[in-house]
């Protein structure tokens, strides 16, 4: 796995025997069992490493008003449950909630107000609840509704 996975020397003097992965790859998911020889005593721990995949149809960035088809999927062995789909969870009018019982979401005609955070919420049957957050881009027109624009003599227009 090298170069992609590390150990925080410095830390390990502290009792930090973490083991990082960057990036990580579908064929880093597993069980991780760390072993600590410290002296006369042996410390263990087992970490299992799981996978939450977003994926985009077409790739990001997004050209706006074509078919955009947004997927989520993880490595949970358990039944999927719900997905839910969040857009610019702040409390204000264009945060946007989506839940169906399948990983995807469609966006028929996508548009400037499409961009932005995007989170995919899975439930499983077993409880769990398992996230992922991305930054959709979306490439199209940003400007007036009206194709006509005024500028005053001798100024700049955009």
């Amino acid at each position: 796995m090298k170069p992609r996975v590390s150990l925080q020397d410095s830390a390990l003097r502290n009792g930090n025997f973490s083991l990082r992965i960057d990036p990580v790859r579908s064929e880093d998911v597993g069980l991780y069992e760390a072993w600590v020889h410290y002296k006369t005593q042996v410390h263990s721990c087992h970490v299992e490493l799981g996978l939450i995949t977003v994926t985009l149809s077409p790739p990001n960035p997004v050209i706006e008003n074509e078919l955009l088809l947004m997927s989520c999927n993880s490595s949970h062995r358990a039944s999927l449950v719900e997905t839910c789909w969040f857009h610019n969870e702040h409390p204000d009018p264009t945060s946007r909630t989506f839940c169906s019982l399948s990983g995807a979401l469609s966006i028929f005609y996508p548009s400037m107000s499409d961009a932005g955070s995007w989170r995919c919420q899975l439930r499983y049957s077993d409880g769990e609840i398992i996230s992922a957050t991305f930054n959709l881009q979306i490439l199209g027109f940003d400007g007036p509704t009206s194709p006509m624009v005024y500028a005053a003599a001798a100024s700049a227009a955009n």
